[in-house]
């Protein structure tokens, strides 16, 4: 799709588009509401230093945050996604930046709460949960909090680590808008010189163009645009990480891996089995490249030849067909799993379905308890977009059953366990649909789209944590950080995933770091990997069709923030402070590309 042909977002129709209406009738009404937040989150203050006068006062003032809370997340999701699906429109833009404004201003007048609780004791907070049976439901949050004590601070810190909330997250819109609305990019040229539009909307599609021309000259485009802001990128990351660091020392973690992985009670082995199991395995990607490499007929593998078709024959999947696809995969989860996801998609409208100009490249799950739980993707008809639609889905229906079974304390849930249940509903849709139909085209369609999945998951993510891991003990020594540091990091980690298979162009493989978001939620990206792996540690056993696998795996998702998040898989039946669930993945990989490899002779 080039930018000629995608869409204004006024041209959208509205039977498309999420159901903004769902959360507010209008934007007079967010409005509204927005306004009024400013004087409700002043009155909070009344409970400051009131939270030890007992059971009753403490439950009052709980339920008093509970409530500001609620309203202000309803007003961030509909400014989040909002902004999301049309980066250009300035008044939405700006709704967003008052929305990250109130939900700053929250945390920073809630802020007192953690240390008025850690003051009045645990036994005395245990006796209150058991004379007074509505606060027993927060004794997993207070447990958790006795043992995160030595990083609480005094409640003035608090308040000011949460108002820093707003500010802290300019890197990453500053990052979001330089790349999703203010990149220009030259055109794509196909072999018989015909120039092609380059946006962040055609860059997915013109990657995977079986035009070679087209795509080099795509990725050189696509990459050529972010190396010409390569100084502001870098220092717009340097100074995330900065941030990251800042908050490290601020709540006194030895490291902010340890800082971020402590706050689900994570150890950090987990983070360092998978980089190490990976390295392991990586010459399981160099006999991947080379498979590809003899399927296109190329003397040199590219970076761009990574997503060309080795089919030519896709099938089109339009959006109701990857729908009623993605239900028939899930059908072992049960009928009342199956039905409100096919409700949300055909009937509710969870999804953003189509790209128009001006909407953020990707796709992400998004909403509140109190709304639905909303996709923003750009669906292209084809089975990298049913598979897109399922990850997220798995988003979406993790959220939909956490909101309808927690209560709010819990109802969000870890990155970490997050990339489980989106890679589970791949898994799960792929194993149904390689099982369908044996075409060979058919067949070479699927492998090519499960083997995009574990590229992205199972080895851009994990280099880009080990870049990540290196900036910022880098930043934790006081080292600066330049983009030639940043670019010339990047290449060598590609350079050993990528193997002599693989031709690597220092500069425009260097630049990867800047493409990617993610890199402004610390630690998220490795999470990608471990996610795939516990999905198809928890996917085969429920494909094999053994008895109470797929109800342990829908309790594992009803489960929210009430239990940690390893705790949560284990009861699902997968252990990932083990590396064997990488491993396993790994022979999944493997098994892949024997089988692609078969095909291709074929």
């Amino acid at each position: 799709m080039t930018e000629a042909t995608v869409p204004l977002r006024s041209a959208i129709a509205p039977e498309y588009t999420w159901n903004a209406e769902s959360v507010f009738p209008s934007v007079e009404a967010w409005h509204a509401e927005a306004e009024a937040l400013p004087a409700a989150i002043a009155a909070i203050a009344r409970y400051k230093d009131h939270l030890a006068d007992g059971p009753d006062q403490l439950l009052e003032a709980l339920d008093a945050m509970e409530a500001l809370l609620r309203r202000v997340a309803k007003v961030m999701a509909y400014a989040l996604l909002d902004h999301n699906v049309d980066t250009a429109n300035q008044a939405a833009a700006r709704r967003f930046g008052q929305g990250q404004s109130l939900y700053g201003q929250t945390f920073g007048a809630i802020g007192f709460v953690d240390p008025e609780l850690l003051a009045i004791g645990r036994e005395t907070l245990g006796a209150w949960m058991q004379s007074e049976p509505r606060l027993a439901v927060f004794a997993h949050y207070v447990s958790d909090l006795f043992r995160r004590q030595a990083h609480v601070r005094s409640t003035e810190v608090e308040q000011l680590l949460g108002l820093l909330a707003d500010p802290f997250s300019g890197t990453h819109a500053t990052a979001s808008f330089l790349t999703s609305a203010d990149l220009t990019f030259r055109p794509a040229v196909a072999a018989d010189g015909t120039e092609i539009a380059m946006s962040q909307a055609a860059w997915d599609h013109l990657r995977a163009s079986p035009d070679r021309d087209a795509r080099r000259t795509a990725w050189e485009s696509y990459m050529d645009a972010h190396l010409a802001f390569k100084n502001t990128l870098a220092s717009n990351l340097a100074t995330s990480i900065k941030q990251n660091a800042f908050y490290t020392r601020a709540r006194r973690y030895e490291s902010s891996l340890a800082g971020s992985l402590f706050e689900n009670d994570i150890p950090v082995e987990v983070f360092h089995n998978l980089i190490e199991t990976f390295r392991r395995n990586v010459p399981t990607w160099h006999r991947y490249w080379d498979v590809r490499r003899q399927a296109l007929g190329v003397d040199q593998l590219h970076p761009y030849d990574i997503w060309a078709p080795l089919t030519l024959a896709q099938p089109k999947v339009p959006f109701r067909q990857a729908v009623d696809w993605i239900c028939a995969g899930l059908a072992p989860l049960g009928q009342d799993y199956v039905e409100a996801l096919r409700r949300g998609c055909l009937e509710q409208r969870w999804v953003d379905i189509y790209p128009n100009q001006g909407k953020r490249e990707g796709a992400f799950s998004a909403g509140t308890a109190g709304t639905h739980p909303f996709i923003v993707m750009s669906y292209t008809d084809t089975l990298f977009s049913l598979s897109t639609l399922a990850h997220e889905l798995g988003h979406s229906m993790h959220s939909y059953l956490t909101w309808r079974s927690q209560p709010l304390v819990y109802r969000n849930y870890s990155l970490f366990v997050a990339e489980v249940a989106s890679n589970f509903n791949q898994a799960m849709v792929r194993a149904y649909l390689l099982g369908q139909d044996s075409d060979r085209d058919f067949q070479l369609s699927l492998l090519e789209e499960a083997m995009s999945n574990f590229h992205r998951y199972f080895f851009i993510m994990p280099t880009l944590a080990r870049f990540e891991l290196e900036t910022h003990q880098r930043v934790e020594r006081g080292q600066g950080l330049t983009a030639t540091d940043m670019i010339e990091l990047m290449a060598d980690l590609f350079s050993e995933g990528y193997g002599e298979a693989v031709h690597v162009d220092r500069q425009r493989v260097g630049i990867t770091w800047a493409t990617f978001g993610h890199m402004y939620s610390d630690y998220y990206v490795y999470q990608y990997a471990t996610g795939i792996a516990g999905a198809h540690a928890l996917a085969r056993p429920i494909i094999a069709g053994q008895p109470g696998k797929a109800e342990a795996y829908l309790r594992f998702l009803s489960a929210g923030s009430s239990i940690y998040p390893l705790d949560a898989l284990k009861l699902a039946g997968v252990d990932l402070t083990r590396p064997e669930p990488v491993e396993a993945a790994f022979s999944v990989l493997a098994g892949m590309v024997d089988r692609l490899e078969q095909l291709c002779a074929g």
